[in-house]
C-alpha cells in the first residue's frame, strides 16, 4: 500500500494492508525483516533523511517510529482520532507531517515525539501531505480536491490551489522545489508552478483514479500510478508521456524512484511489489527526438519553447 526507499537505496520500505511493514534488501530482493505493532492496515511508510528511523501511520490512527537498526519501536505518536492518511518528514529529519481522516495535520518532534501543532482543516479529510525540498512548505491535497500550501514555521496557509474536481490522493514535490505535482481521483495529474500557484500543465491519459506520483531525483521525470493497473513515465519539462510499464493485475497504490533514478518501486493491490530498472537518459532521448521536430517546426509554439529539446538525445 506504501513504499519508502532508504536515503542510500539499499533498502525498500513496504506497508501492507496485512498491517506488516518490511523492508526489503533492493540488491537480492529479498526481505530483511518484518515488523509488526499496528492493529490496522499501514496506510504510509516513510524514511527519515538519515535512513534511521522508519515511520509507518496506520488504520489504527497512530503513528510508530522504529529504529532501522534494532528494529524496534521508539515512539508511537498518539493525537489523532481518525485514520492516518499520509506521512512525511521534513528533510532535515528533525519534523514529521501527518494527516489524518480527523480532518487535521499535525507537526511532531521526531526527537521528543511531541506534538508541535495541529493544522485544523476546514472542508474535507486531507489524503496526503509533503514537505518541501527547503521544509517551509507543506502540500497538502484533500477528498474534496484542493491542494493548500502551509507555512511550516507558522501553521498559518499560505495559498490554494484549485482544479481537481475530485479527491487528490498524492501531491509531491520535485527535488527542486520549483514544481508541485497533484494525482487525482479525476484521473488527471496537475503540475504547478509552486512560486506562483499556477496550473502548468494537466497530464492525462488515466481512465481510472491516479493513486501516486513520484519525481526522479533530478526532476525531470515523474511517476504515476493508479486503478488503471499501469505505471506511466512523465516529461516534466514538456508534459508528454514517455512510457508505459505494464505488469500489475490489480491497482497500482504507491510508486517511488530511488536515490538514484536508476529504479523505480511500485506497489500493487495485487499484493506484489515490481522493481523497475530505468535508463533515464534513454528515456528522455527517446521523448525528445520525437518532440523535437514538433517544437522547432509547429507555427502555433511560441519562440522560446522551440528549444526544450536541444542538447537532449540525437540532434536531428
Amino acid at each position: 500500500n506504501s513504499l519508502s526507499f532508504s536515503p542510500y537505496g539499499q533498502s525498500l520500505a513496504s506497508g501492507s494492508y496485512d498491517t506488516t511493514i518490511k523492508l526489503w534488501n533492493v540488491d537480492t530482493r529479498e526481505e530483511i525483516y518484518e515488523l509488526l505493532g499496528h492493529n490496522g492496515y499501514i496506510t504510509s511508510v516513510s524514511f527519515s533523511p538519515d535512513g534511521q528511523i522508519l515511520a509507518s501511520g496506520s488504520y489504527d490512527t497512530t503513528i510508530k517510529l522504529w529504529n532501522v537498526d534494532t528494529r524496534e519501536e521508539i515512539y508511537e505518536l498518539l493525537g489523532h482520532n481518525g485514520y492516518i492518511t499520509s506521512i512525511s518528514f521534513s528533510p532535515d529529519g528533525k519534523t514529521l507531517a501527518t494527516s489524518a481522516q480527523d480532518m487535521t495535520i499535525k507537526l511532531w518532534n521526531v526527537e521528543t515525539a511531541k506534538e508541535i501543532r495541529s493544522l485544523r482543516v476546514r472542508e474535507r479529510p486531507v489524503i496526503s501531505v509533503n514537505f518541501s525540498p527547503d521544509g517551509k512548505t507543506l502540500a497538502s491535497g484533500n477528498h474534496e480536491g484542493t491542494i493548500k500550501l502551509w507555512n511550516v514555521e507558522t501553521g498559518e496557509e499560505n495559498s490554494t490551489l484549485k482544479g481537481h474536481y475530485q479527491c487528490v490522493r498524492s501531491v509531491s514535490f520535485s527535488p527542486d522545489g520549483k514544481t508541485l505535482a497533484s494525482g487525482s481521483d479525476d484521473k488527471t495529474i496537475k503540475l504547478w508552478n509552486v512560486e506562483t500557484g499556477a496550473n502548468i500543465c494537466i497530464l492525462q491519459g488515466y481512465h481510472s483514479p491516479v493513486r501516486s506520483i513520484s519525481f526522479s531525483p533530478d526532476s525531470k521525470i515523474l511517476a504515476s500510478g493508479g486503478d488503471d493497473r499501469w505505471i506511466k513515465l512523465w516529461n516534466v519539462e514538456t508534459g508528454e508521456e514517455i512510457r508505459i510499464l505494464r505488469g500489475h493485475n490489480n491497482s497500482v497504490n504507491s510508486v517511488s524512484f530511488s536515490p538514484d533514478g536508476k529504479t523505480l518501486a511500485s506497489g500493487s493491490a495485487d499484493n506484489t511489489i515490481k522493481l523497475w530498472d530505468l535508463d533515464l537518459d534513454s528515456l528522455m532521448e527517446r521523448s525528445c527526438d520525437w518532440l523535437r521536430g514538433y517544437l522547432q517546426n509547429n507555427p502555433n509554439v511560441s519562440e522560446s519553447d522551440r528549444h526544450l529539446c536541444d542538447g537532449i538525445g540525437t540532434q536531428k
